[in-house]
């Protein structure tokens, strides 16, 4: 039990870093569209990343698949980036439901990419651990737990600037998703191959 809770706090301070912001970043980029009306829809895209993102830490630790860790490094930024792209040029209507799919298979996609960027650490973590299974449920646990709390309070600044302030909606998606955008870039720069 002593090392189930050790992975969870692992899975929540690894969303939680401060120096590993890139996280932070997509995960502000993927509430921005939601409103506290759509928590399931958003909850559920922060679940499917969740399953991505461990899906591709078992696919390594497991030895079955591996990545080159300089292009992963360099592909996370560019999903911040595409994520902040997508919600400048798309209009999503969460509430008709549109877009939701292909809102869903992107952010697995990129989830099996940020995954990928924690496996090298992981799978040395993990090397002496004679079960493999339940430290990845656990890590996985804290990873979704700590993503619901960075949900919660990006739909809360949303609510604050769109319902309190009146700010338009369409202009704090565009100008926060243009400012990960500019955070984004340097970031991609230097991580290129």
């Amino acid at each position: 039990m002593e090392m189930f809770i050790f992975y969870i706090k692992l899975g929540f301070n690894h969303v939680m870093d401060p120096e590993a912001y890139d996280h932070l970043l997509f995960l502000f980029a993927l509430a921005l569209p939601f409103n506290f009306r759509q928590w399931k829809a958003v909850l559920i895209l922060v679940t499917i990343f969740t399953v991505a993102h461990c899906l591709s830490l078992a696919l390594a630790v497991y030895g079955l698949l591996s990545v080159p860790v300089a292009w992963v490094e360099f592909l996370i930024p560019i999903t911040i980036l595409a994520t902040a792209i997508f919600n400048c040029l798309m209009k999503i209507d969460i509430e008709k439901h549109q877009h939701l799919g292909l809102h869903g298979s992107i952010t697995a996609f990129f989830g099996l990419i940020h995954g990928f960027g924690f496996s090298n650490y992981f799978r040395m973590l993990m090397a002496d651990e004679p079960e493999k299974f339940w430290p990845l449920i656990g890590f996985a646990a804290g990873i979704e737990f700590s993503q619901v709390v960075v949900i919660f309070a990006a739909l809360l600044v949303s609510y604050l600037a769109i319902d309190l302030l009146r700010v338009n909606k369409a202009f704090y998606i565009r100008l926060f998703s243009i400012l990960i955008g500019i955070i984004t870039i340097p970031m991609i720069v230097n991580a290129f191959p």
